[in-house]
């Protein structure tokens, strides 16, 4: 193995150990010492890979970002409906956080506290990023499909996201015992059927 793939292997083990750590412990902060002793090396060749803690917790964030959002792409290239498509990426969110634990105290910013304001600023805009292709897909809705949503736009978008935005924090605050999806499939089903109206076209 080259020097190079070395050093990726390295960081990307000591990125799964602090998601594990997050996991693990609930609700606690983790030190550097810590999560040397978990990757199973000194404080000193942590910094070689990242110059600081919140550099460790942004590569993570990176992780979520590419997930994410990759998958979003994939789900408007394959799903024409606005409705499936609001769907689907609702339930990406509640899935993803559902394998990835240590990783949802993050999105939560339970794991953030005492940390730098760049990363809180960075999960927000993440979800922001979220909201606004949701109100996107609304909005096309009209062009595409003759539907608009019940509600104005704005605020059937953040509708949305709430839903999965306080599904996701319950999660957290369970300790994960709550599992984001619990009774997704039943409350989506009423959700949809109040989201969207056939667009009333005037003959005035």
């Amino acid at each position: 193995m080259s020097k190079t793939n070395q050093k990726v292997s390295r960081r990307q083990q000591i990125l799964e150990a602090l998601a594990h750590m997050l996991e693990a412990s609930p609700g606690a902060r983790i030190t550097t010492a810590a999560l040397a002793k978990e990757v199973g090396v000194s404080e000193a060749a942590l910094y070689r890979h990242f110059p600081s803690k919140s550099k460790m917790f942004e590569g993570l964030i990176e992780f979520v970002e590419e997930t994410i959002f990759s998958r979003i792409k994939l789900i408007l290239s394959e799903e024409p409906a606005a409705i499936d498509r609001c769907e689907k990426i609702l339930f990406l969110l509640l899935s993803f956080t559902q394998r990835n634990p240590g990783i949802t105290r993050l999105l939560t910013g339970d794991a953030l506290t005492g940390e730098t304001g760049r990363l809180r600023n960075r999960i927000a805009q993440l979800f922001e990023r979220i909201e606004t292709q949701i109100k996107q897909i609304l909005r096309e809705a009209e062009l595409r499909e003759g539907l608009r949503p019940t509600l104005p736009l704005s605020a059937a978008a953040n509708l949305l996201l709430c839903l999965a935005d306080g599904r996701i924090t319950q999660f957290v605050r369970s300790e994960f015992k709550r599992q984001p999806t619990e009774y997704w499939a039943d409350q989506w089903q009423t959700i949809a059927a109040g989201l969207m109206t056939p667009v009333t076209i005037s003959t005035v």
